[in-house]
């Protein structure tokens, strides 16, 4: 098909996520290698945001896809119910990168699956109903992923999908701090009401988190944070779930985020850089003591593709390129790196009020106003269609080659972890160009 009859096609025929769906003319994409994609026209593209946070060993690996070649050629299905080696295979390699004590694995198709599974598991064997989330998450499409999420994508559903039970929590976002405090003198009020909030609701079977915040602004907690979260829900006999989907494989330096602050949750959900995102999988980890409260107790959850051999096998795959190429490491290097370089881009464009990140995984905020840090968008203005100025920066940066996702008000810069010096310093000179459009908007104090 030629590139126009494939855009007609789908524009005409399919759902588009997360938006209005009139007006959608969607980029043709054709190939993708490394760290770059190109379109129906051939034009070539550098991913600036891997794809969504998702390419983290870069597009086609070749390992990977070898596993999914020869993997379809010996088993391709075998129901949930039945062992196969690919299974065995990468649950032996996780035993070996996950947090001390997730030791038990369902596997899926999604992030949205896994945080479902998680979420299911979690009130079955507490016995308990409500589960605290925070203000500024997303954990999911699903039934009850999204009455977890805090950010926009709730509220169009909530009415006729909502799952009850959710109470949501502070932030830990020290630029835009909801008690109106500052750290280090604030003593992490953001946590410290998670104390009193559990203790004052009653019937909390968990406590889910991003580590880091992904889509909503990659929120860097304070040191203290998750550990004395970890210490709270200890304390009231509460599950916590680490929602690694974006943050796991690699991304912040680590295998998981949580290992950044030796945190071991109860419950981590993954997805994406699992599998490098070449193929859908899926995974809820969680301690063999609360797997064995389904041990006499019936486990009410399945589907047909859990533990399907064909998502798992390049899984391994991915494990083994991981180690292979030394991306933790070159993710911390890189990451230290990447901070600078958008620390210097900032000095020069009023219209970033913050720059943040860990890893190779960092976000620009962008604000109309430094000192009142007066946002040019809010949730609003996306659910109603209004235009972005965020969107004005990223089809600039697509104009000039460069693939970056922007969300309501700010950049996520989260390229593939192969990703070269060279490429980086191409993705940020573009960026640095495009904010230009964002000065000319901003006003003074």
């Amino acid at each position: 098909m030629e590139p126009e009859e494939i855009q007609r096609v789908v524009r005409e025929t399919n759902y588009v996520t997360w938006r209005r769906q009139g007006g959608w003319n969607p980029l043709v994409v054709t190939r993708a290698e490394g760290s770059r994609f190109w379109d129906g026209a051939g034009k070539e593209y550098l991913d600036l945001s891997s794809q969504l946070i998702a390419t983290n060993l870069g597009h086609a690996n070749p390992a990977v896809v070898r596993a999914i070649a020869e993997q379809a050629q010996t088993l391709s299905y075998a129901v949930p119910g039945f062992a196969t080696e690919p299974r065995a295979r990468l649950s032996a390699a996780l035993l070996d990168v996950l947090p001390k004590g997730l030791n038990r694995f369902f596997f899926s198709t999604s992030g949205t699956e896994a945080n479902e599974a998680a979420l299911k598991i979690a009130r079955v064997a507490t016995g308990r109903t409500k589960v605290v989330s925070r203000h500024r998450s997303y954990h999911g499409a699903t039934a009850a992923s999204i009455s977890v999420t805090g950010d926009l994508r709730r509220r169009p559903i909530e009415k006729v999908q909502r799952v009850p039970g959710t109470v949501f929590a502070p932030d830990c976002y020290c630029y835009r701090c909801p008690f109106g405090l500052t750290y280090p003198d604030c003593h992490v009020a953001c946590a410290e009401y998670v104390d009193q909030q559990i203790e004052r609701e009653g019937d909390v079977a968990a406590m889910i988190v991003e580590p880091v915040v992904g889509t909503n602004g990659v929120i860097v907690p304070v040191p203290e944070y998750l550990p004395r979260i970890r210490a709270i829900t200890k304390k009231h006999g509460v599950l916590l779930i680490a929602d690694e989907v974006m943050t796991g494989w690699g991304r912040v330096g680590e295998w998981f985020a949580v290992d950044r602050w030796g945190v071991e949750p109860d419950l981590l959900t993954t997805a994406k850089g699992i599998t490098g995102a070449h193929i859908p999988l899926g995974l809820t980890a969680t301690t063999a003591a609360v797997h064995d409260t389904f041990k006499e107790r019936y486990f009410p959850h399945g589907h047909t593709y859990e533990a399907h051999p064909l998502t798992l096998a390049p899984a391994v795959a991915a494990i083994g390129e991981y180690r292979r190429l030394g991306l933790l490491e070159k993710s911390r290097k890189d990451g230290e790196y990447l901070l600078a370089r958008l620390r210097e881009i900032r000095e020069r464009h009023r219209s970033v009020g913050e720059v943040r990140g860990l890893g190779l995984f960092a976000a620009v905020e962008l604000v109309k106003n430094r000192e009142t840090k007066e946002p040019f968008n809010t949730e609003e203005d996306k659910l109603e269609g209004r235009p972005l100025l965020v969107d004005e920066v990223t089809a600039a940066m697509m104009k000039d080659g460069v693939y970056c996702v922007g969300w309501v008000s700010h950049l996520i810069v989260a390229p593939p972890l192969i990703i070269s010096r060279e490429e980086l310093d191409q993705g940020l000179a573009v960026l640095d160009r495009a904010l230009a459009i964002a000065d000319a908007r901003t006003v003074a104090a």
